[in-house]
């Protein structure tokens, strides 16, 4: 069977017919709702019939704006250079330049027994790594806010940070963690020697404590002030023929009760665990107070206070 041909014309208007169906759809679908109408009277009870009259007084430019911005930023220095101040004093009254100065020394040397070889690094050195690190940027950090003229001060920011980042980074061991570390073993021995260190990145002026060193390695560290201040202060005698070491580690275990409750720390906001920290600071400075006495008798007593006060905080916090 053939179809019949249909006439052109029938083509025509059949083309014709779906092109008006669907442009009859597409008005349907493109419909819009109506907009609304307005009570006049109800709308200027919410909104100005001209917006200049919003505004009251002189409008702003874009110079006074500036002018404000530059203001507040000023407030904001002035605010953070009263903080530091604040926080330069407290250290002050806590550690002397001269212990800081030669713990920095001491931890430098353990750190560079540990970094050796990469085998060693990656075998276990790079805990200890960790810990020296770790103690070395909080050294630096409490060195550059500090109230006195501390050696290293002009770096102590710098230094802070790049120890702070590769102790993070040395959680665990690796050959591109261990060439990081060397490049700490590098900056230290620059520093020691009286030469600067670069950073890649700029470093922020004030302490942000939750970048600079976790608890656990800060409490380890106290642990080895601690049963070396034992050692140091056995009897009369041996606190006298120790007495600048004594006075170190204390000074040292006091830096320490503070820093653990620096903003940022862990727990720092805990009024129990504040509590037990302030504990070891004010019994770490009777130490230092008893030398200046010549209490040999009240050094003991009060290196006791300080061994219950961290035995205390150890079987709560860690």
């Amino acid at each position: 069977m053939r179809l019949l041909a249909l006439p052109r014309l029938s083509f025509f208007l059949i083309a014709v017919g779906m092109l008006t169906c669907t442009a009859s759809n597409v008005d349907a679908q493109e419909q819009r709702a109506r907009p609304p109408k307005f009570d006049a009277d109800e709308v200027s009870r919410v909104f100005f019939a001209d917006p200049a009259t919003a505004f009251r007084g002189e409008r702003p430019s874009l110079a006074n704006l500036r002018d404000a911005g530059a203001e507040k930023a000023m407030a904001q220095a002035e605010a953070a250079a009263e903080e530091s101040s604040a926080g330069g004093s407290k250290w002050a009254s806590l550690v002397s330049p001269l212990s800081l100065e030669d713990e920095i020394k001491r931890i430098k040397l353990r750190y560079d027994s540990v970094i050796t070889t990469p085998g060693a690094f990656n075998g276990g050195g790079y805990q200890d790594a960790r810990l020296n690190l770790s103690v070395l940027a909080t050294l630096f950090a409490v060195v550059a806010d500090h109230k006195e003229d501390v050696r290293w001060k002009s770096d102590a920011h710098t230094a802070r940070d790049v120890m702070a980042r590769t102790a993070r980074n040395s959680a665990a061991g690796s050959t591109q963690v261990y060439n990081e570390a060397k490049l700490r073993k590098a900056d230290l021995q620059d520093l020691v020697s009286g030469a600067s260190i670069t950073a890649t990145q700029t470093s922020e002026k004030v302490n942000e404590w939750h970048m600079i060193a976790d608890r656990s390695p800060l409490m380890e560290y106290a642990e080895q002030l601690l049963d070396t201040l034992g050692d140091h202060t056995r009897d009369a005698a041996t606190t006298q023929e120790n007495l600048d070491a004594v006075k170190r580690e204390s000074e040292l275990l006091a830096m320490l009760g503070e820093v653990l409750i620096q903003e940022g720390m862990d727990d720092f906001d805990d009024p129990d665990y504040a509590e037990l920290s302030r504990a070891m600071t004010t019994n770490s400075s009777s130490v230092v107070s008893a030398i200046e006495r010549q209490d040999w008798d009240g050094v003991r007593a009060s290196v006791g206070d300080v061994t219950q006060s961290c035995a205390a905080c150890h079987e709560q916090y860690r």
